[in-house]
């Protein structure tokens, strides 16, 4: 048996746990077997560069953050592009996996990777998808392996600044990963015991987030934190086109929403305002001990999809459970949070703000 394997788009805590899982898995379970590793990504499969892996290989890696077979990002909507020397790439990657004589990919990857590998399960090869990103956003499970040490830093970050901000009486914003969804913020906010939470899926109105400081300061408490997803939108800009919207930031003048709601509440309070942007720490350092036990998991069941010859799938969580998902129901799509959804419902009545309308 010959499986080909490669880690896409941005990297995460997990991703060498879960490739361990599923290489343990086909070495205890198939007599003969070979694995290759595609580095970075598609562009590994695209340009043929792989190298064959030893069982040794993925020894030792549980606990290792990043990727040993390195990643890339491949936009999806270019990937029927021609590359700059007019390669076909969707061939390129077909001639590769035939030329290898794989009889599945494994492709470890978030919301644009999945849908590469549906493009070539619809294209005719045998692919095993395993669901990656911190953002915790593909549709079909309940949880993604990276999301929950993700959160740990995240909350972390929070944690170290809730210090601060009461000795000095100050306006916290904490800036999150997340541009389309906000699981990762909503989870590290209320982990972290943020006062005021921003994220995608709630556009906020201004008024309300200075209004919910405001009561803050009636009641005696010296700070606020606010736990805000890069991809926050206020109610205005949330009304615009996408075409408007990206007009209307060509001219923006701040580095991130953070930066506009900041200013924002200083011009109409006065008040202090700092800014922390853990960025790319959120994906970095060792997987958390769930991350390590979820990525086992999955990757054992993929071992075992391709053993069964059930490709097309990818393994995902639901309700505690490994199971297997049709890789065309779930690539392209986008796991939101629901405004009204319990855990939202949950953060309100504890008082945290998401900048819109308080309940009643």
């Amino acid at each position: 048996m010959r499986v080909g394997m490669l880690t896409s788009g941005g990297d995460c805590q997990s991703l060498n746990a879960t490739m361990r899982g599923v290489a343990k898995a086909l070495y205890e379970n198939v007599e003969d077997i070979t694995i290759y590793g595609f580095l970075e990504g598609y562009k590994g499969m695209i340009y043929g560069e792989y190298r064959k892996m030893a069982s040794s290989d993925f020894s030792g890696i549980l606990t290792e953050g990043g990727t040993i077979l390195g990643s890339s990002r491949q936009p999806f909507k270019q990937m029927r592009d021609p590359d700059e020397n007019g390669l076909d790439k969707v061939a390129a990657m077909k001639h590769t996996y035939y030329q290898l004589r794989l009889d599945c990919l494994v492709v470890l990857g978030g919301n644009g990777s999945q849908k590469t590998a549906n493009l070539l399960r619809e294209e005719g090869l045998n692919v095993i998808a395993l669901p990656k990103t911190i953002d915790n956003d593909l549709w079909g499970t309940d949880m993604t392996f990276g999301f929950q040490s993700a959160v740990n830093i995240a909350t972390n970050a929070i944690d170290c600044i809730h210090t601060t901000a009461a000795s000095h009486g100050r306006v916290f914003i904490v800036e999150v990963m997340g541009h389309k969804v906000g699981w990762l913020t909503l989870h590290a906010g209320i982990a972290g015991g943020a006062d005021i939470i921003l994220i995608p899926e709630i556009p906020y109105n201004i008024d309300y987030v200075i209004d919910a400081i405001n009561k803050r300061k009636k009641a005696g408490k010296r700070f606020t934190i606010l736990a805000v997803a890069e991809g926050a939108i206020s109610e205005e800009d949330a009304k615009l086109s996408k075409k408007a919207f990206k007009e209307k930031r060509k001219d923006w003048q701040y580095p991130s929403v953070s930066y506009e709601i900041a200013h924002r509440i200083q011009e109409q309070t006065g008040d202090e305002i700092r800014i922390t942007v853990p960025g790319h720490m959120q994906r970095g350092g060792e997987p958390c001990p769930y991350d390590r036990v979820l990525s086992t998991r999955l990757g054992a069941e993929a071992a075992m999809m391709i053993i069964d010859g059930d490709f097309g799938n990818m393994a995902c969580v639901k309700n505690n459970e490994i199971v297997r998902v049709p890789l065309k129901d779930v690539a392209g799509k986008l796991k939101m949070i629901q405004p009204d959804s319990s855990i939202v419902k949950e953060a309100k009545l504890i008082g945290i703000c998401f900048g819109d309308a308080p309940m009643k």
